[in-house]
């Protein structure tokens, strides 16, 4: 595990390159804002969040999960099953952490004013999946480490979770074109592009829906799948309705977009 940091950069660099390429060959979409403008926050963004979370955190997800398996803490370092078993169960369950957590990130009001900076974006694209306040993902990385000693997966599971996390987040925000019928099987397996942008949409109804990123199952499971938005992918609004004006696209006002403004409307309050 010692060369994962280079693993994950080298993965994170191909999808982004591919996804990037096929944007520009078949966008989904037209844009509706300045993508100069919009990438120079997002990126900003995306380079900011890791050295914060370094910089307050002394160890990682696949660090505990080492130091778990060294201390025989969690689930999984106290039963006995296969190797290639533990890992799948780890990396199913870090995916059901990953959509519970979403979904809090939307019901309670104070984790959706950190949360709603993602869905603020008027546009929706690769970058889009990158985008997250510094403030969620030091909570999300107190969420992440906690499981991971509860649970105790093997150091691998961990690894090939996050870099398939960090990959789909790119890929289901991508403004690619996927043809439709391969799309409707392909979200039995994998949340699609088609799938996530629905997330995305301006109508709140809409917006609390499809909360996975990796995996499509949990949405039919819980009850919160929506198949396609009410007025099409073409013809739906992206992002949210108090926040429309383009400033507010930079990078120092995503910073200070959790301390204004009303929050809105989450599903724990919306009846």
């Amino acid at each position: 595990m010692n060369n994962q940091i280079v693993l994950r950069l080298i993965f994170f660099v191909g999808i982004f390159t591919l996804m990037v390429i096929w944007e520009r060959m078949s966008p989904r979409r037209s844009m509706t804002t300045s993508k100069k403008v919009r990438w120079i926050s997002n990126l900003g963004i995306t380079f900011l969040n890791p050295l914060v979370v370094h910089l307050l955190f002394p160890i990682l997800a696949v660090d505990m999960a080492l130091k778990a398996q060294e201390g025989g803490w969690g689930l999984l370092n106290n039963v006995v099953l296969p190797f290639w078993l533990k890992v799948v169960i780890g990396i199913i369950v870090l995916d059901l952490v990953i959509y519970l957590q979403h979904v809090l990130f939307h019901a309670i009001p104070i984790l959706w004013r950190l949360h709603r900076m993602h869905h603020a974006d008027l546009d929706f694209d690769l970058t889009t999946g990158l985008r997250f306040h510094p403030i969620e993902m030091v909570l999300s990385m107190v969420i992440k480490l906690s499981v991971v000693a509860a649970l105790g997966p093997h150091a691998l599971a961990v690894v090939t979770f996050e870099i398939i996390l960090n990959g789909m987040a790119m890929f289901n925000h991508g403004n690619i074109r996927i043809p439709l019928n391969f799309d409707r099987q392909l979200r039995y397996f994998m949340v699609t592009p088609d799938m996530h942008r629905v997330h995305h949409s301006v109508i709140i109804r809409e917006t609390n829906s499809n909360y996975g990123f990796n995996l499509p199952w949990w949405d039919r499971l819980f009850g919160t799948y929506c198949a396609q938005p009410a007025k099409g992918h073409e013809g739906m609004t992206i992002g949210l309705s108090q926040f429309r004006e383009s400033k507010k696209l930079t990078l120092p006002w995503l910073m200070v977009l959790p301390f204004i403004g009303d929050p809105g409307k989450q599903p724990i309050n919306l009846h």
